[in-house]
């Protein structure tokens, strides 16, 4: 019992929000210390969103204490922090960059007044070393204690030997260069992660609830399921609920990404995050505040950034034997030419200490996460979920997509064009009977038929027996006669040949017109036509149009439709590939197949209905995620507007991201490599050498920047 207890306190999971992280590898480096700490099974930080998940037993504390080093502070993930911004000039790391700053300047200016070597400039350099490279000795310093090899190590190792050889003047302009772009790259990850920060913004933190006849404003977290929210307009809805007074439009960009608004009314599903425009409006709450949709969105952008993407993990594992490389190269630079050749101590331990500084895999390891964490966090923006590095890469790759044709391509709300009596039964008779068996199907073009029989206002005898035909249609027992439902392909097996003929023409000529054809009958004759359509998207088209012109060189739409409507329907979208009347298992098969073929497909659905193609295809893509748990949970990517508009945007965003993180690692390594190859004529410096690896620091997170810049 007792050890049962010892194991579920191990495996308790906390997680925590973290300020004061400056770089990945201080933030890997918290991750090791905390892994350390007895109690602590397992530690995962997520540098994009500034967050540790712990497994196991740890305070606060103990959690700050392991994070001293960058005087990391740690809050409970559901705390709400008020982080007051701290101006320039109150920033100690920032304070001791301008004195060190003006300490070397002049420096610089006295030295052609009492030479190089006097001890005043040499003092003033000294001065600036230590001023401004104060917390970079400390984290240095800690790090050769224990042999561990980091940024910090070879800075601090380059610095100091800069000194030892009398090289005062370069290293305290190394040590100046340093905090500035330490600065800039602080500066640059904090405007990547406002992608998130922006988000926790859009839902207010306080709502008017009605108790007990009056309107009292209260804190969210107070706020419980079953509760009536007050919401005037122009106020933004602070709790996920379902409208029981009052009319207005809704401004949803901030959960879909549609600029339109949307009129609600009684009944209506309303979301945390979105603006009443117009009206006075009554809600009841149906969330608490932790599983709202933007708290869930929240919570998957953050996940997703914290999702190694295949180039990051590449990375992780290059600068894992990249680090001792570069040591290892850099003692035998300053060691082997004056040993065996003859060189001048001074100037190769000067090139060893070059190197060690150009060595940095700063820019190399900043250059993928910077990229995703922006590129995620502007999808989320716009009203697309993107859940991972993986998924954004891949997207990036897609050569061919599929489409779900009902609710995807089309509305999803298909109603009855035609209805053909074809033996001595009325068209209120045969309705009246469709309408009684469809009562039980859940299928779409089910409810097409019991709304036109509502419409109809036709009263609908008792039902028994009722079963499913699957993929084909279902029969059951009305007014003791048995009565079947379904597809051509089931009449084809239960009526002869010769029955079938006198009707096929009609049918053909209904599929012709892009219309989902029935046939309500017994298993001896047919006895009516029930004609369905489902309309398509006006925007489907112009989906299709502009997927193509970026490059998508196969579309296909999979519908269990039979194949003359599925025709009907694609040809008037321009659809590439048309398959219709699968089934579930056929529509995996066909994904299967593309990939097969050597296509990166991606599969766009409800996130129900094609679970298993969505699971099988390179990227699965759900539509309509807002409000719908399963879309969510299922797919890669959910486009959280119920419409299509925002996948040609998703690629776009995607390529652009691959694009990025392929530039940024090829810049990395080969600034790196010509910085490196000075060595051999001596014309490295540790001026070249800094500005090798902070320039190219800064390059490549501005680069990865300009993804917030990609627009729908």
């Amino acid at each position: 019992m007792k050890t049962s207890e010892n194991t579920q306190q191990l495996e308790k999971k906390s997680v925590y929000r973290v300020q004061g992280f400056t770089c990945t590898n201080c933030a890997a480096q918290f991750e090791q210390n905390v892994k350390a700490l007895p109690g602590v099974k397992d530690a995962k930080v997520n540098f994009g969103a500034s967050k540790i998940s712990v497994e196991g037993e740890a305070t606060i504390e103990e959690l700050e204490k392991a994070g001293a080093f960058e005087n990391l502070r740690l809050f409970p993930e559901k705390q709400r922090i008020v982080v007051e911004k701290e101006s320039f000039w109150k920033k100690t790391t920032n304070i001791r960059t301008v004195i060190s700053a003006v300490l070397l300047l002049v420096a610089w200016l006295i030295r052609d007044q009492y030479g190089e070597e006097h001890w005043l400039p040499v003092s003033l350099y000294a001065a600036s070393i230590l001023i401004g490279g104060f917390s970079l000795f400390l984290k240095g310093f800690k790090n050769l204690a224990v042999l561990r090899f980091d940024m910090n190590t070879l800075m601090t190792v380059a610095i100091i030997g800069a000194a030892t050889i009398g090289e005062w003047g370069e290293g305290a302009t190394v040590v100046f260069l340093f905090a500035i772009s330490e600065a800039l790259e602080r500066y640059s990850m904090e405007k990547a992660r406002q992608s998130i920060s922006s988000l926790m913004d859009i839902a207010p933190k306080e709502a008017t609830v009605r108790k007990n006849g009056q309107d009292i404003q209260i804190p969210v977290e107070d706020i419980q399921i079953g509760d009536i929210m007050i919401v005037k307009p122009g106020q933004k809805l602070a709790m996920d609920g379902e409208i029981v007074k009052g009319t207005s439009s809704i401004n949803q960009a901030a959960i879909t990404g549609e600029s339109i608004p949307v009129t609600k009314s009684v009944g209506d599903e309303v979301f945390a995050g979105t603006l009443n425009e117009e009206g006075l409006l009554e809600v009841k709450v149906t969330k608490t505040v932790e599983d709202t949709t933007i708290a869930k969105i929240i919570h998957l952008v953050e996940e997703a950034q914290a999702e190694r993407a295949p180039s990051q993990a590449f990375v992780d594992r290059f600068a894992k034997y990249y680090t001792p490389m570069i040591m290892l190269l850099a003692l035998g630079v300053a060691v082997i030419p004056p040993l065996f050749f003859g060189g001048d101590w001074n100037a190769w331990v000067y090139e060893g200490l070059a190197i060690l500084v150009v060595g940095c895999p700063c820019a190399l390891v900043v250059s993928t996460p910077v990229a995703i964490v922006t590129a995620i966090g502007n999808a989320a923006r716009n009203g697309v979920l993107i859940k991972g590095g993986i998924h954004l890469e891949e997207a990036g790759s897609l050569s061919a997509i599929a489409f779900d044709k009902t609710g995807t391509l089309t509305r999803g709300v298909p109603v009855v064009t035609d209805l053909i009596p074809l033996q001595s039964h009325s068209a209120d008779e045969c309705l009246s009977i469709a309408a009684t068996l469809e009562k039980g199907s859940q299928h779409p073009l089910a409810s097409a038929i019991v709304r036109k029989a509502e419409e109809e206002e036709l009263s609908l005898p008792d039902v028994e027996d009722f079963s499913s035909i699957t993929g084909k249609g279902v029969k059951a027992t009305v007014n003791s006669s048995e009565y079947y439902i379904g597809s051509p392909r089931l009449f084809e097996e239960l009526l002869s040949i010769g029955r079938m003929k006198g009707i096929q023409s009609q049918i053909e000529k209904l599929q012709h017109e892009g219309k989902t054809v029935m046939i309500l009958g017994t298993s001896e004759q047919a006895l009516a036509l029930i004609a369905v359509a489902d309309e398509v998207r006006e925007t489907s088209k112009d989906v299709i149009q502009k997927l193509h012109a970026i490059g998508i060189k196969k579309t296909i739409m999979l519908t269990g439709d039979n194949k003359a409507t599925a025709h009907a329907i694609g040809e008037k979208v321009g659809i590439t590939d048309i398959k219709g009347e699968l089934l579930p298992q056929d529509k995996l098969e066909a994904i299967k197949q593309l990939k097969k073929s050597g296509q990166r497909v991606g599969m766009v659905g409800d996130g129900v209905n094609d679970a298993p193609a969505l699971a099988t295809a390179t990227v699965g893509i759900a539509m309509g995620g807002a409000g719908t748990d399963t879309a969510l949970e299922t797919a890669d990517i959910a486009l959280m507007a119920d419409d299509l508009e925002k996948l040609p945007f998703t690629i776009k965003l995607s390529r652009k991201a691959l694009q990025i993180i392929k530039q940024n690692i090829t810049f990395s390594l080969a600034i790196k490599l010509i910085a490196l190859l000075l060595v051999v004529p001596g014309w490295l410096t540790l001026w070249i050498a800094i500005f090798a690896d902070m320039g190219a620091t800064l390059i490549v997170t501005l680069n990865g920047l300009r993804l917030l810049r990609v627009r729908d």
